[in-house]
């Protein structure tokens, strides 16, 4: 039976971040040691299939447990990490750059804070919700980095601004959609409840602009490991020259 919820850092929390990180690390080993092109597009193939399988069967359960009216109200796919899923599906059927930069951007900066502090309230373990939380969470991560460690595609400078751009202009859009439907997508109208995250520890409206500095600097982390290899890949260059 699920217990009451799930328990930061327990054993099956910490077990999914191990696979979140685990996962994409042996997919990837798979594809380059198959040499082949088509291999690496199979397992994209496969791991976008299960993101979109699971985000679409959630619809149909909230739709069925809560009706359709409180689903528009909370559960459309208008979150960040509900765009995500969508950008890295799209990304692992297509190998397009500007969902990739997307899928990186967003989805590590966001899935990842997700996957390692979770609103523990309605993901006890083993129930469905914490089933279907991290395939979508730790899905994107995981489709993410094999992205970027199979297919070998790589997050630029200009897609970290053009992604933090979309993210704002998307915000703006998300907004007005607020006002029309009294909603809360991106939590732009009040923090989330029962969530611990460094995005909202300022009262309304002040941790929509902390949260736009924190977004930023997290853009810049994800993508500090490939700033420091050009740099020392240039470096190699020069010393070479």
């Amino acid at each position: 039976m699920p217990t009451a919820g799930l328990q930061t850092f327990g054993t099956p929390h910490l077990v999914v971040m191990a696979l979140t990180v685990a996962v994409p690390a042996l997919l990837s080993g798979l594809a380059r040691r198959a040499r082949s092109k088509a291999a690496g597009k199979k397992i994209g193939y496969c791991v976008a299939g299960g993101l979109l399988i699971n985000e679409v069967t959630h619809w149909g359960y909230r739709i069925t447990e809560f009706g359709l009216d409180q689903f528009v109200q909370d559960h459309l796919p208008l979150h960040a990490c509900g765009v995500a899923v969508l950008a890295t599906a799209a990304t692992l059927f297509s190998k397009n750059q500007r969902t990739y930069e997307i899928a990186y951007f967003w989805g590590l900066a966001g899935a990842a804070n997700a996957v390692v502090t979770p609103n523990g309230i309605e993901l006890a373990f083993p129930g469905y919700r914490f089933f279907q939380y991290f395939l979508a969470h730790s899905g994107i991560v995981v489709g993410v980095l094999f992205a970027t460690w199979g297919l070998r595609m790589r997050p630029t400078l200009g897609g970290l601004f053009r992604a933090f751009a979309s993210l704002n202009l998307y915000a703006i859009a998300i907004a007005g959609i607020n006002v029309l439907l009294g909603t809360n997508y991106l939590y732009l109208s009040q923090p989330p409840a029962g969530t611990i995250t460094p995005f909202f520890f300022a009262p309304w409206p002040w941790y929509i602009l902390t949260s736009e500095v924190i977004g930023l600097a997290m853009f810049f982390v994800v993508y500090s490991p490939f700033a420091v290899a050009r740099l020392a890949s240039n470096r190699r260059r020069e010393h070479r020259g």
